[in-house]
């Protein structure tokens, strides 16, 4: 029982020193604009000041206007509550502007670092993170950080100087029972401690359900036509729902915390204020404590209060705060591609190689790319085929380091591609595929995208005209100047892909790579796009991964895939001929006649179960 509680107190401890530490780390975003942090600072003081001078000034308004009757007094007090009121308004103004500042400053470099460093994050981190969970890192808990460096900020320096004024003057007055109200801080210390544990657990949970939610949410928006198709809305809203009471039912949680913890600290408060009045009225003004000065020490002991209440209803806040900025340091913190290369490529001759590669994305499904050797002379195409999980993309994925091979190499012109910088390596390679990414700009901007130097409307044009979209640029309301619309939702499909091949065109790699290129056009297109990209793919090395046999009949060499491994290696023609895994793929997909409908799971058409596939003896070993 004892190791227990001793456990307990531990963990308690070291949330408080984690928490301190990511409060501290939080206020050294604030480094930068340290002056108009000092500015906002003394604005706070001064604005703090102001209480136990208005309590100070009861003792003379008091004595001296209503017991004394001096005329100088009288004169003096509406000019001296009017200055106080001013000097309290500039320094609230003040503190609250420059604080406010600071605050959205910080916010914004948070979210520049947030955004800079996902640019930066690996493949992998996208596999693991939800979209909707790294959205409500930038929306809704970005805003609860800043309502912990603003707001938070400003009660916790200004009420708490207030409160440290107030109990300095209180205690000016009379020690003996301004000693009493500080009996009860460590009654009100352990009420906010407990808060304190709350806020922080349910924080952390509403922060993870605003992710789900907005994670329901974007998944409707995205794929609104399939819900609509299949009949999917009282599904969505149901699961909607689901979500969106349970982060209900968790932020009520806070709101109790909340609506228990500040009556409670202020209870406390009340009786020692009252046993503070009960105690002076029981033993009698002295005669060394006039009206004015007991009236003052009351107003005091009352002006007290709404900042211990504003103090302990901070707390949620603070630690709803703590709680987002741990999560935004978590993605700041995460890891970033490793760009450990040195070396860098003017112009590559193209020549791709394979060695040995073995790769595994998650080690309880097993290794997709099995041992994996191909070579790519320069200047030459290669066709990637097989069925959905067969390793095609990412063999693809793998050329440009989106991922690592778990063992053996990946090299450019005999180069590790390990050796090469990020930026060298991937200013080698086009990329088109299947999933067009359009973003909301014009089709010109679209197809000029990531070019670094200044791109001419002609070569613009001239890669729209080359890749077939010139047509349909030239009938848009603005032509080149259109905008495409949010992911080019204005586009049809295959517009979209065709700018897609323009970009690729305008960015001349030497080594193209082309997922499923073709797949979203329809038949009239895809012959204009042949052409294209037959012109495209002239002397560069291209790497073609497709479902549709028609589109890479005319490549130099088509590799069969099939669990990770190759199986067949051979022209059309070859592969045809040979009658084996690829002819029957070739037979499936045109529908001839006299073609089994199925194929076993897992096991090459054409071949018999428990058989070794046959491989082609020109791959030699290891493939």
């Amino acid at each position: 029982m004892t190791s227990a509680t001793g456990l307990g107190a531990a963990v308690t401890a070291s949330g408080e020193s984690s928490a301190r530490t990511i409060y501290r780390r939080l206020l050294g975003y604030v480094r930068p604009y340290w002056k108009m942090f000092a500015i906002a600072i003394a604005g706070m003081l001064v604005f703090g000041l102001t209480e136990p001078l208005f309590a100070a000034m009861i003792k003379p308004l008091l004595d001296g206007s209503f017991v004394e009757r001096d005329p100088d007094v009288v004169r003096l007090m509406p000019f001296l509550l009017v200055g106080i009121f001013l000097v309290r308004g500039v320094a609230g103004f003040v503190n609250t502007y420059c604080l406010k500042w600071v605050g959205r400053r910080v916010v914004a470099d948070l979210r520049q670092q947030m955004f800079e460093h996902l640019l930066r994050a690996p493949a992998r981190y996208y596999d693991r993170s939800g979209s909707g969970q790294i959205i409500a890192k930038f929306t809704y808990n970005v805003e609860n950080v800043a309502a912990a460096s603003t707001s938070a900020l400003t009660t916790l320096v200004r009420d708490g100087f207030t409160a440290v004024a107030l109990i300095g003057y209180m205690l000016y007055i009379d020690a003996m029972l301004s000693a009493i109200f500080l009996l009860v801080a460590p009654a009100m210390a352990i009420a906010i401690k407990y808060a304190t544990k709350r806020f922080r657990h349910y924080g952390k949970r509403v922060q993870e359900r605003m992710g789900s939610l907005s994670h329901a949410a974007q998944e409707v928006i995205e794929a609104h036509r399939v819900v609509k198709a299949f009949g999917g809305e009282d599904y969505e809203i149901q699961r909607f729902a689901a979500v969106n009471e349970k982060t209900r039912s968790l932020q009520m949680k806070i709101v109790a915390t909340d609506s228990i913890s500040v009556p409670l600290v202020q209870l406390i408060a009340a009786i020692a204020i009252s046993v503070i009045v009960y105690l002076s009225t029981l033993q009698g003004l002295r005669e060394d404590i006039t009206v004015g000065t007991f009236m003052s020490f009351i107003v005091a002991m009352g002006l007290l209060l709404p900042p211990v209440k504003r103090l302990t209803a901070v707390n949620s806040h603070l630690q709803r705060g703590i709680v987002a900025a741990d999560s935004l340091f978590e993605l700041i913190d995460s890891e970033i591609e490793t760009d450990t290369g040195h070396r860098r490529l003017t112009r590559a001759e193209g020549r791709v190689e394979y060695r040995q590669v073995t790769h595994v994305y998650d080690p309880e499904k097993g290794a997709v790319l099995r041992d994996l050797s191909l070579a790519i002379e320069p200047g030459r195409s290669v066709a990637l085929v097989g069925r959905s999980g067969s390793g095609k993309s990412t063999i693809a994925s793998l050329l440009p380091r989106f991922y690592d091979p778990t063992e053996g190499a990946v090299l450019i012109d005999r180069i590790d591609v390990r050796e090469l910088t990020l930026a060298s390596l991937r200013a080698q390679i086009s990329l088109v595929t299947q999933d067009v990414v359009l973003f909301n700009d014009t089709v010109a901007n679209n197809i000029a995208y990531g070019m670094k130097g200044a791109v001419s409307r002609a070569e613009i044009e001239r890669v729209a005209e080359a890749a077939h979209a010139a047509d349909f640029i030239e009938a848009l309301p603005r032509g080149l100047d259109t905008l495409v619309g949010d992911r080019g939702v204005l586009l049809s499909g295959g517009q979209r892909q065709r700018l897609a091949i323009a970009r690729a065109m305008l960015k001349d790699a030497p080594i193209l790579v082309l997922d499923e290129a073709t797949s979203a056009l329809d038949t009239e297109a895809e012959r204009h796009i042949q052409a294209a990209l037959a012109a495209l793919m002239r002397d560069r090395t291209t790497l073609v991964i497709a479902h549709r046999l028609s589109t890479i009949e005319h490549t130099d060499t088509i590799l069969v895939l099939d669990a990770g491994a190759i199986v067949e290696r051979g022209t059309h023609a070859e592969l045809i001929a040979r009658g084996g895994y690829y002819a029957r793929l070739h037979r499936l997909q045109f529908a001839e006649p006299g073609v089994e409908p199925s194929v076993e799971p897992g096991v090459a058409p054409g071949v018999q179960p428990g058989v070794e596939p046959r491989v082609d003896p020109r791959m030699g070993p290891g493939t």
